[in-house]
């Protein structure tokens, strides 16, 4: 792969991870759409946009099950999913971008620090950093977001980090998401039946959902499983950091939102504590 395709689909694939932020927050904020209706939507059309792209690119294998994927990562992809959504009815995206990257990122490295991975002075100043970032942003104040949409953000993340983390265990990355999505439809029409008192749809609101599935899920993890493994780890974390920027320059242009100094402190400090952690990782073997 040349450097220029690969600088291109990388970049593509960040600023379509940050759109899945702007969105949604888009859609929450600014239509009638209620958050289960989204979710739903957003998983339904993903779910059919992957199928379509597995079509396109399907080799045939004897012994290849009809659908990638288990049920336990499906799971962990509809919690992400519904957290995610029903936090952006009260999030700016910014603050959401980063609590989300914020809690995955932990999340991940905590689950390492379980498994007896040894951490060097830097890295464990970089994870105090990070999570006291995160702290901070949630700490009470006239800038804090709301504490329930933060939590339940949060809740996204963990779910998205040991979805992240189960998807290491092997196969074909972009066959395993789509099978996810598909197993994921039954779970999201049940939260669209508990919720259906609240059912609420606008045409803006279903487009947005729709191009939140279909283009900023679906085409945008195809995308950025096509330049995974033209990186290296280190830059593939690292090039990561950029999500929750795009999604607050997003914000700031496109849904008005302001740029707080909170936000901006914890910004450093969740995004520098986790460079320190990656940049890092295996350089310091004093600790």
């Amino acid at each position: 792969m040349s450097q220029l395709k690969l600088v291109t689909l990388t970049t593509l694939g960040m600023i379509a991870f940050a759109g899945n932020s702007i969105l949604c927050r888009a859609a929450l904020a600014e239509t009638d759409i209620d958050a289960g209706s989204f979710t739903s939507l957003r998983l339904i059309s993903g779910a059919l946009m992957l199928w379509l792209l597995l079509q396109l690119q399907r080799t045939k294998v004897a012994d290849k099950p009809a659908v990638g994927g288990d049920w336990l990562s499906a799971l962990m992809l509809f919690i992400y999913a519904a957290g995610f959504s029903f936090a952006y009815i009260n999030l700016p995206a910014g603050s959401g971008a980063l609590l989300l990257f914020g809690a995955v990122q932990i999340s991940m490295i905590s689950a390492g620090l379980i498994a007896g991975e040894k951490l060097g002075r830097w890295q464990i100043g970089g994870y105090a950093l990070a999570f006291a970032g995160l702290i901070g942003l949630l700490l009470p104040g006239a800038e804090s977001p709301s504490l329930l949409a933060a939590l339940l953000m949060v809740a996204a993340g963990i779910a998205w980090g040991v979805y992240s983390l189960r998807g290491r265990q092997g196969g074909n990355p972009l066959y395993n998401t789509g099978g996810n999505f598909i197993r994921a439809v039954p779970m999201t029409a049940a939260l669209s039946l508990l919720f259906i008192g609240d059912i609420n749809l606008d045409s803006s609101g279903i487009l947005l959902a729709i191009a939140s599935g279909a283009i900023a899920s679906g085409i945008g993890y195809a995308i950025w499983y096509a330049a995974l493994p033209a990186l290296q780890a280190t830059t593939a974390a690292i090039v990561q950091l950029s999500v929750p920027i795009i999604a607050t320059v997003g914000g700031l242009i496109w849904l008005d939102e302001a740029i707080t100094l909170r936000l901006m402190l914890a910004s450093v400090a969740v995004l520098g504590g986790i460079a320190v952690f990656v940049l890092m990782k295996g350089k310091d073997k004093d600790a």
